[in-house]
């Protein structure tokens, strides 16, 4: 029999309705019910998308490096359209805008593919910014503009024009950050003495100096270090149209002026601030700099590039830092020291670079492109997803794929010494990790920096992952099993050492440093990073304190509790902390009330009832929580925005720390996330169906560039960014955080309503 479009569209109509009755016959169901269902599919959804392949891996390439049996979770990692347009202007600066790449890397019209990308995630109002919901970004506007416009784009084409028009309104392009004003030098749309002098002698001054390379954050030495070369150096490769005529972005200045000075001014009205200091020390710079007047300079400029080669070891790191920027400066600064593109060092610059593409094919044109990754979050996210599923009871003992996964953050471990090193107390100096400490980098290789925050995650993760040890050694049947199951419990109390040998004395914890808050610092001109340094930080601290008490250190240890007094001090006066590293003050007061916790205070202590209270007056009339990244820029916003996935899961996460599990406020929580969760596989550029008969999903009808992710049954769509880069100027969408921390919520309350507690 041949169906009729008719009789098709008939059949279809009773297959929703007969889904749709299904679906709200599941919403009746009582709430504990759901929560178990839920958890199942969310459990099996993420053991689904585990992986033995690297992120840029070709198939079969994790066998040949004999860890094909091994397992870890790793998601696109998505930043905004900076990523993009500063690709895209670094290969204008390298002459190699007639680039190709292999049909796994976009093809030989890659990079048009990506210029595609950056008309995708343009705003109606012609903007680009920095997050769904954001403000309008100048820099990225500015960096997408002139992008657009040097690969072929009509700057009278209507988006040009709406973009040109935005700019202009938001100041013009003299209001770009430093290091949006670096692409520009480089491509002579302004003159050097435009950007901030950063010069390369900073690599040889003394440790005692104020100002210095282990006082400044990880992120920062490997960005600043390339640029100031290239400040020295001062490569410029003008770019001329197919008519032969100059390209440039004069039309996006409102004062051309500062096309060949510096837009920061100094304030007359208060002269004695920090601010005029360096504003000063600027000016003293490009005086030495157009004179010849520094004897050291050739000699600073070598020291910098022994410093960078050092750490692009491919043995030890894929690419500097491990991150975009530094891995785009490092490719400018030694063309401008005279490195052909062939060099060994070059090539694998280019490759480590070229990883982080992500090629989206799609039949639709206008949906077609390529996009970039600032890097890969591997060891995060197996980390997390391990500690979530350890919550719904699975462990190395009981798992054949919990064990892998074990196996490969035992072999992930930074085994060698880093410019961590060089801060720690002269007690703490002779740490070897691999073999009296364990400590973790946050992507696939970094042996350079690892990071407070990965190791606290992995340490109580892998601690709860070899579940009960004794009683796998008590069945002497498996010795084996009993021996790894050992390892991974060993491995986990090492970190301990290390964390400790990382606490700053203020009692907080950094990311990658142990050091100390220079307030002053971030008045150098080219701070606007809004990250020049890495303090401590409650969200940090909060997850350590969690993680060194899992792993067995007493709650009563002296050091524990100067880093309680670090988080009571750090509390807010409306009862939350601020985020650091998540959005925002529910990220942070999750973490902190986690470490409060686990240190050994009662739900009724004052500090964690006022948080109690706050996180349950910013919940959603959906019982979800959501929360902008536009906390950062207003305070009065803090925990306010459209309910999502990873925030619903944090909001629960607070709660279930001092409320009963029946507690209207966790039950409201619950059936969001029951209800939100994907009833069916979300393709990209579709709408989400949830659980929820009535259930809609914010931003899921938005489909604007941004909503180009997909997703499987039993997980949950999230279109906003919940994830910080550098407050205030870079943030992340991490696309496994909408499933393991909904997984890792839901497990908890699943045991406690079961316990009836």
């Amino acid at each position: 029999m041949t169906m009729t479009p008719a009789m098709d569209v008939e059949s279809g109509v009773r297959s929703l309705t007969a889904e749709r009755s299904a679906r709200s016959e599941s919403h009746a169901q009582p709430v504990h019910q759901r929560a178990q269902r839920t958890l199942e599919s969310a459990v099996a959804a993420l053991m689904a998308k585990l992986r033995s392949e690297r992120f840029h891996d070709r198939p079969g390439d994790a066998a040949g490096r004999g860890e094909g049996e091994l397992l870890h979770w790793c998601a696109e990692l998505e930043g905004d359209s900076i990523l993009s347009s500063e690709y895209l202007l670094m290969k204008l600066i390298l002459g190699q805008e007639g680039d190709r790449q292999p049909t796994e890397r976009g093809g030989a019209n890659y990079l048009q593919r990506i210029v595609n990308h950056l008309r995708l995630v343009q705003r109606e109002d012609g903007t680009w910014g920095q997050y769904p919901g954001s403000p309008p970004d100048i820099s990225a506007c500015v960096k997408s503009y002139l992008a657009l416009k040097a690969f072929g784009e009509d700057a009278e084409a209507p988006h040009m024009v709406r973009a040109r028009e935005a700019i202009l309104r938001l100041g013009g392009a003299e209001r770009c950050n430093t290091f949006s004003t670096f692409y520009l030098a480089c491509l002579g749309c302004v003159d050097w003495d435009a950007c901030p002098a950063i010069p390369p002698e900073i690599v040889l001054f003394p440790r005692w100096f104020p100002f210095h390379m282990d006082k400044v954050a990880a992120w920062t030495r490997t960005m600043i270090l390339p640029l100031a070369m290239c400040c020295a150096l001062r490569p410029v490769r003008r770019l001329v149209d197919t008519q032969g005529g100059e390209i440039d972005i004069n039309e996006l200045f409102v004062d051309l002026k500062y096309t060949r000075r510096l837009s920061k001014e100094i304030d007359r009205d208060d002269p004695a601030t920090w601010k005029n200091f360096f504003l000063l020390c600027d000016r003293v710079l490009k005086f030495v700099q157009r004179n010849g007047l520094s004897p050291l300079r050739t000699r600073s400029i070598r020291e910098a590039e022994r410093w960078i080669v050092e750490r692009v070891d491919p043995k030890t790191t894929e690419g500097l830092g491990a991150i975009f920027p530094p891995m785009v400066y490092l490719q400018i600064a030694f063309k401008a020291l005279g490195y052909p593109r062939e060099h060994p060092l070059i090539q694998r610059a280019e490759k480590d670079l070229d990883d982080f593409i992500v090629v989206h094919d799609h039949a639709d044109p206008k949906l077609d492109h390529v996009r970039l990754q600032p890097c890969f979050s591997p060891v995060w996210d197996t980390g997390i997803a391990l500690y979530a599923l350890t919550e719904a009871g699975l462990t190395a003992a009981n798992d054949g794929c919990v064990a892998r996964v074990c196996d490969w953050l035992v072999a992930r471990q930074v085994r060698r010494p880093g410019d961590w090193g060089r801060n720690l107390r002269p007690e703490d100096r002779g740490i070897e990790l691999g073999r009296d400490a364990s400590a973790w980098a946050f992507e696939y290789l970094n042996d350079w920096y690892p990071d407070v925050d990965d190791t606290a995650m992995i340490a109580k993760a892998m601690w709860r992952a070899a579940g009960d040890v004794e009683a796998v050694v008590a069945d002497r049947s498996d010795g084996e099993g009993s021996d790894r199951l050992r390892r991974y419990r060993q491995t986990a109390a090492s970190a301990a050492r290390w964390v400790f040998a990382m606490q700053n004395d203020d009692g907080g914890w950094a990311a990658f440093d142990r050091t100390r808050h220079r307030e002053w610092m971030e008045a150098v001109p080219f701070a606007d990073h809004n990250a020049m340094q890495d303090p401590s930080c409650a969200d940090i601290t909060g997850r350590t304190i969690e993680s060194l008490v899992t792993c067995g250190v007493s709650p009563d240890h002296p050091r524990i509790r100067l880093a309680v007094e670090y988080l009571l001090s750090k509390q807010e006066p409306e009862g939350c902390w601020w985020g650091r590293w998540g959005v925002n003050y529910v990220y942070g007061t999750w973490q902190a009330m986690g470490g409060l916790v686990y240190a050994g205070f009662a739900p009724d202590h004052p500090a964690l009832a006022r948080a109690t209270s706050w996180i349950k007056s910013v919940q959603n009339e959906d019982g979800g929580f959501g929360e902008s990244a536009n906390s950062y820029l207003d305070r009065s916003l803090m925990g306010k925005g459209p309910s999502t996935a990873s925030q619903t899961a944090w909001g629960l996460a607070c709660l279930l720390y001092t409320c009963r599990h029946d507690d209207p406020s966790c039950i409201a929580a619950v059936r969001w996330l029951c209800d939100h969760q994907l009833a069916a596989d979300k393709p990209a550029f579709a709408k989400s169906r949830c659980a929820g008969p009535e259930a809609e999903v914010p931003g899921s009808d938005d489909l604007a560039g941004t909503d180009f992710q997909a997703d499987v049954a039993g997980g949950w769509h999230e279109h906003h960014f919940t994830g910080t880069g550098f407050p205030k100027v870079f943030y992340l969408r991490y696309n496994l955080y909408r499933h393991y921390f909904p997984v890792m919520s839901l497990a908890r309350w699943v045991k406690l309503a079961q316990r009836g507690g």
